[in-house]
């Protein structure tokens, strides 16, 4: 790019104002927790500002969640002529694994997901094969995490939404596993180990960073790559979703004491959970190609780059020490890639990538909470 730096501001993404705003709501929130027990549940309370809320009722406890893609459709638009509609597939998958990564974090494994494709006019069904691929990619994302799709809206939106392009979002409804308490990081302590799950690529993060820099390049989203794939083809990677490890993990009797799906705000959510401690990171998985592209199309240093993208990590998961080897090993019988990445310590909440020097300290992640 030029001499200045992309960033997330320069994108229209500020995140402290983003945070600010969740943190008032939440405490908004709480004040409807009563309301519940008049349909015969009770809310916990301390789940208020984890990943998804959790719930009882009729004598289980739930998890729900509700999510979007962010701006990632606006490439799937822009690579269409070039790509051809196999791009609506994959955000549509993309918005499945936002919305149930999500929900996997509290231990709730997805049974019923909803989807919410909003476009600027009904004309957006008109071109032939895309809403083809845009559902189908949803329910392959729904069969990817074991859940029904329950139903959904599909508004038109004119004025809000531009004429030829679709927002997606969506919802899920999960259940945790008979017995599992819900991981709201209750038990997460110093001495717990720190496993991360490798990543595809973009996910369902750093959308309007890749946009900004796209504008920016000579080619744009043609632009090739090392490998010699397209920038915009790579930035449509699917996304991984997890549900498979987590189920497994839980069916084995391996319960985390947290888990953090790394979206927005890079490996600063590895401190998701407001205790004091520090996490201490001595290894880390490979950079995907597209994201080592982004970065130094970018500009950004590796401080910025950690703290905006995931960096080839999609997933952490915190378990009490011994664990983390069960934890590979089922890893890799579900056909993921994972480490054992470091521990968790005492100390200031803060995150220590050891292998960069870099620190983050608590007060660059406030998300808020019960």
């Amino acid at each position: 790019m030029n001499a200045e730096r992309a960033t997330y501001r320069q994108a229209g993404v500020d995140y402290d104002l983003l945070d600010a705003a969740k943190r008032h709501a939440v405490a908004e929130a709480l004040a409807t927790s009563a309301l519940l027990a008049r349909r015969g549940g009770s809310a916990l309370d301390r789940s208020r500002g984890a990943p998804a809320f959790t719930f009882e009722l009729a004598g289980r406890t739930l998890g729900l969640v509700v999510e979007g893609l962010g701006t990632k459709s606006l490439i799937a638009s822009a690579v269409a002529e070039q790509l051809g509609v196999a791009g609506y597939a994959n955000i549509a998958y993309d918005t499945v694994a936002a919305i149930v990564g999500d929900l996997i974090c509290v231990g709730a494994l997805p049974a019923v997901a909803s989807a919410y494709f909003a476009t600027g006019s009904s004309s957006w069904y008109e071109e032939e094969g895309r809403a083809e691929a845009l559902v189908a990619g949803w329910r392959e994302g729904c069969e990817e995490a074991g859940c029904a799709w329950g139903g959904g809206e599909s508004p038109a939106l004119a004025d809000l939404i531009a004429p030829e392009e679709v927002e997606l979002a969506g919802s899920a409804l999960g259940i945790l596993p008979e017995g599992v308490e819900p991981i709201l990081g209750d038990r997460l302590a110093a001495g717990d180990e720190i496993v991360l799950v490798a990543s595809s690529g973009l996910h369902a993060n750093g959308a309007s960073l890749a946009r900004l820099v796209a504008k920016a390049l000579p080619e744009g989203y043609m632009t090739r790559l090392e490998s010699g794939r397209l920038f915009g083809e790579a930035l449509l990677d699917r996304s991984v979703i997890y549900v498979r490890l987590v189920e497994a993990l839980l069916a084995a009797g391996i319960v985390p004491t947290y888990i953090s799906h790394i979206t927005g705000h890079g490996l600063l959510k590895l401190m998701r959970s407001p205790k004091a401690l520090r996490y201490r990171i001595t290894d880390l998985p490979p950079v995907p190609e597209v994201l080592a592209a982004l970065t130094r199309y970018a500009q950004l240093d590796q401080r910025s780059a950690y703290k905006t993208l995931n960096m080839g990590a999609g997933l952490a998961i915190c378990l009490p020490a011994g664990d983390a080897p069960r934890v590979l090993a089922v890893a890799a019988e579900c056909g993921y890639e994972a480490l054992r990445a470091g521990t968790v310590e005492e100390g200031e909440r803060s995150v220590l990538l050891e292998p960069l020097g870099l620190e983050y300290v608590g007060s660059e992640l406030e998300l808020g909470g019960a």
